[in-house]
């Protein structure tokens, strides 16, 4: 079996990855990166890791104390189970978590809860994603918010950060509507404002995913709004710098370079695009020695140099690997 991708960096990133402790990021490199024939995925579901996030599920599925945000903290608990460790449906703790989730779900579509009452297609295309990945693509309540997602679009065919209700209102008035689960949505749209990477790149993922949408006129239009904003400041005010396109983390949160370019690669964009090649080729410059990347190049934010990103740095290394395979 070829692994002609790998000859295009510059150091081989397998021998970290294999050579790690994380028993993780070594059973998804060799399913993923070498093909090989693989144990049971039931081992990695009993890995300490994902046992103890498993523990602080409540029994409504959700996850979080009281004193944070329970749709943003089940998100946050989701993203590792089934972005960083594969759980799916089949998974008990998933169908909870999944239920909970579109227990959250509007009649319009969009899951509320994360900005109070209030719109925010950012975070509802992010948990959709993680929806779509863990098995509920043909699910009506997915088709319903991919339908609410692409009504929620600007003239451009991008999304906004924050709720495109509330585009022309003061931060202060911003704070009271959302910090209130009362107040109906606010229905203020601006759809002439153009869009934001930094919220194209989060909805972008469930399309990304979804068979059914992945090749839309939709999807293929926001992929080009959002390769064209590559190493460059956004058109918001929020994560509106340049560097926080260098700035990742995996699972995924906000949008930067690798998480936009796994969304891209998935949706079928050629490498031959201008984009696309800057950025395949920004990767191969900034390989490290040690094979691994950088879980930060920004030069506005601070990076602490431990184990915990360490671990981070052979996840990011993995999912840049998933990316170059895909192209080549």
């Amino acid at each position: 079996m070829s692994h002609s991708w790998i000859s295009k960096f510059k150091y081989n990133p397998l021998e970290p990855l294999l050579s790690s402790d994380n028993r993780a990021v070594i059973y998804f490199t060799r399913r993923d990166l070498l093909e090989e024939k693989v144990d049971s995925i039931d081992e990695i579901f009993e890995l300490p890791e994902v046992q103890k996030i498993l523990k602080k599920q409540k029994e409504d599925g959700s996850f979080g104390l009281k004193s944070k945000n329970p749709v943003v903290e089940t998100w946050r608990q989701l993203r590792f189970l089934i972005d960083q460790y594969s759980l799916n449906k089949n998974h008990p703790a998933i169908e909870k978590a999944a239920e909970y989730m579109f227990s959250c779900q509007s009649k319009e579509g969009d899951i509320r809860g994360v900005l109070g009452n209030q719109y925010a297609p950012y975070y509802t295309g992010a948990i959709l994603y993680l929806l779509i990945k863990a098995g509920y693509e043909k699910d009506k309540r997915v088709e319903k918010g991919m339908k609410w997602l692409i009504s929620m679009r600007q003239n451009d065919g991008g999304w906004v950060i924050g709720s495109p209700g509330l585009i022309n209102h003061t931060w202060k008035e911003i704070c009271a509507y959302t910090e209130n689960m009362e107040i109906e949505p606010v229905k203020d749209f601006d759809k002439t404002k153009p869009f934001s990477a930094a919220g194209t790149g989060m909805v972008i993922r469930a399309f990304s995913v979804h068979p059914k949408y992945k090749d839309s006129k939709y999807t293929m239009k926001a992929a080009q709004l959002l390769k064209s904003k590559f190493f460059k400041k956004d058109n918001w005010t929020w994560y509106q710098h340049p560097d926080n396109w260098v700035r990742f983390q995996f699972p995924y949160w906000w949008n930067h370079l690798v998480a936009a370019m796994d969304s891209l690669s998935l949706i079928g964009l050629p490498k031959e695009d201008e984009d696309i090649k800057n950025a395949i080729q920004w990767f191969v410059d900034n390989q490290q020695k040690d094979g691994l990347w950088k879980t930060s190049y920004s030069k506005i934010h601070k990076m602490s140099e431990n184990q915990k990103n360490h671990e981070m740095q052979l996840w990011i290394t993995l999912s840049i690997c998933r990316i170059m395979k895909r192209y080549y």
